[in-house]
């Protein structure tokens, strides 16, 4: 495996994207979500590739037509994880966000059930360089995260997503 550390940015800003929604359904089902490759394409992706270890894939795939590398978080990893607790993995940028796709930030969930049923997941990215691409990143995602929370929750209301007419 190669250095991770060249892949993150050197002199970062202090910037945090937090997000949190609160999942009706129980831990072991929300943690299933987001730490294995099935439960990521019920409600992140219709593919991926989520390999539950320290330094194991985390990729999802938003265009299937695109080469290999652009496709979306080709060659990320997991960092670390408490079961049932927090999962941390990279995050890239879309391809179309040019150098920036290859720095990544750090994208830390924690996991904490309220009630039986009920679980709260808190999404928290950082890792953020400074200027104005990544401003513009940053909004980008402000924005990504909470559809992809918003799906997290749908999944469990409302069934897995059907990809069948997209990507």
């Amino acid at each position: 495996m190669k250095s991770l550390y060249n892949r993150h940015v050197k002199n970062p800003s202090d910037k945090i994207l937090r997000k949190e929604i609160v999942v009706p359904a129980s831990l072991e089902e929300v943690w299933n979500a987001w730490t294995t490759t099935e439960g990521v394409k019920t409600f992140f992706s219709s593919d991926a590739k989520v390999e539950l270890a320290v330094g194991g894939l985390y990729e999802i795939y938003f265009n299937l037509k695109a080469p290999y590398g652009s496709r979306g978080s080709e060659d990320c990893r997991v960092l670390s994880y408490l079961p049932m607790e927090m999962l941390s993995f990279e995050w890239n940028a879309p391809p179309d966000f040019g150098e920036l796709r290859n720095k990544h930030t750090r994208v830390v969930l924690q996991f904490e059930e309220i009630e039986p049923g009920k679980v709260k997941v808190k999404c928290s990215q950082l890792g953020w360089g400074k200027g104005e691409d990544w401003d513009k990143l940053y909004d980008y995602f402000d924005k990504a995260w909470s559809y992809v929370l918003g799906n997290l929750k749908k999944r469990f209301t409302e069934g897995p997503i059907d990809w069948s007419s997209c990507c």
